[in-house]
């Protein structure tokens, strides 16, 4: 992408430490804050990210809109390998995940039916078909536990829930967003099939080859989100 990024300090918070690796940069004129959630170099498990110290050091430095990149497993038969999609609903299969900004003395309720901002999804979708990226519009995340990857049964279930992909970091990510009042949608790349259904062993070599050509069209997809951005 088109842009020079330089290194920033997020401090810690009531939450802890945020990732490490943050960085600023401008593009298309736009101030953008970089936070890699599993921080750099890449060592924090999907469980052991600390989400809320993350959204709450992007909300104090005064970031309002989040869109959360990951790599994803494809359950459906909109998600092949390769795909992009701009996901509209997720189920959370998560457990034991601080997943909350609500104390024992502020009960905090949100509406969470649609947990993706729709004016942030569309902006997304729109950037797509200009940077003439094919992204598929919806799909139904499913977030799970992770490290591990998904017994073929657990994928079973998931089908049968509903869900079109499979990651490890939506959730509670998507939830906190929204208490912390920051607009948020996912960009999601499938990197693999889904246990269970693919024809050919697990390679992971093949996943990272995925991985890396698939990043190279979502920067593609960036820079035209931001070149479309209008205002301040």
């Amino acid at each position: 992408m088109a842009a020079a990024f330089a290194p920033a300090e997020l401090p810690p918070n009531r939450f802890g430490e945020p990732a490490a690796g943050a960085c600023r940069g401008v593009i298309a004129g736009r101030d953008v804050l970089y936070l890699p959630r599993h921080g750099r170099p890449r060592h924090l498990a999907p469980h052991l990210v600390n989400y809320r110290a993350n959204l709450e050091a992007l909300r104090a430095a005064g970031v309002r809109g989040v869109v959360g990149l990951n790599t994803v497993g494809g359950i459906g038969p909109s998600a092949a390998t390769g795909a992009i999609l701009v996901p509209d609903q997720l189920i959370d299969y998560t457990w034991g995940r601080e997943h909350t900004f609500a104390e024992p003395d502020r009960l905090l309720h949100v509406d969470f039916a649609e947990p993706f901002d729709a004016a942030l999804r569309r902006r997304l979708l729109d950037a797509a078909a200009r940077a003439g990226l094919a992204a598929v519009d919806g799909g139904v995340y499913g977030a799970t536990q992770g490290p591990r990857f998904e017994t073929a049964a657990e994928i079973e279930r998931m089908a049968r829930d509903g869900c079109d992909l499979v990651g490890m970091t939506g959730m509670p990510e998507a939830a906190l967003a929204r208490e912390a009042e920051l607009d948020y949608a996912m960009v999601s790349l499938v990197v693999n099939p889904a246990a269970g259904r693919a024809e050919n062993p697990f390679d992971m070599a093949a996943i990272q080859a995925t991985a890396a050509d698939g990043m190279a069209r979502i920067e593609r997809l960036l820079l035209a989100f931001f070149e479309g951005l209008d205002g301040g």
